[in-house]
């Protein structure tokens, strides 16, 4: 049987509970062998927004995960020069692992704007399914995405979840303004921020 691997790709900026939740969500529901956790440099679509130095980010990423053997950190896209395209990650694991299974995983807000990411056509032939992370209030409309995007809507795969949503940009506004923000996230984590400074 194919190893199946998640990626699932993002600035984590910074990295809390709602992911957590979501990749363990996704490892179970898809029966995924690993998940790898791809922390996006440099991302595209966030070139006008201020991101925190990515040292940062990989130190609370990588104690966020340690404790899972299902989850690694990977590197596909922190030992190449940006801007990283999904398209681009996919093909280069596909070329490190060619028997494998690839499922993306992606938010419900990203399976809108799926037809607008680069040779998104490529990017859904490519992988052999896309794992959503459904939210509760998603009202995506499936029928016109398939018109855009042939072939997608049979490798769709609804991750299921309890928890609300959790968002990186409120917990940088909480942080920021001095609002409850500790359980959002893991204890060494919650650490790492205090003893920082970050996002103040």
């Amino acid at each position: 049987m194919p190893t199946r691997i998640g990626l699932f790709g993002g600035t984590f900026d910074p990295p809390h509970i709602g992911h957590l939740i979501l990749a363990g969500e996704a490892a179970a529901q898809c029966q995924l062998d690993r998940l790898y956790w791809v922390l996006t440099p440099d991302p595209p679509h966030k070139q006008d927004n201020p991101i925190t130095p990515l040292p940062h980010r990989l130190a609370m990423l990588q104690s966020m995960i340690s404790h899972n053997p299902v989850f690694e950190l990977s590197r596909l896209e922190l030992d190449r020069p940006g801007p990283h395209y999904t398209v681009d990650t996919v093909r280069l694991l596909k070329e490190q692992q060619p028997d494998a299974e690839i499922y993306l995983l992606i938010g419900g807000d990203s399976l809108a704007d799926l037809p607008t990411w680069r040779f998104s056509a490529d990017l859904v032939a490519a992988v052999s399914k896309i794992g959503v992370m459904h939210r509760p209030n998603d009202s995506t409309d499936l029928a016109l995405l398939e018109s855009k995007l042939p072939g997608l809507t049979q490798k769709l795969h609804f991750i299921e979840a309890l928890l609300q949503p959790v968002s990186s940009r409120e917990l940088r506004r909480r942080i920021a303004v001095g609002e409850m923000y500790r359980y959002y996230f893991t204890p060494d984590v919650y650490e790492y921020i205090e003893a920082q400074n970050l996002y103040r």
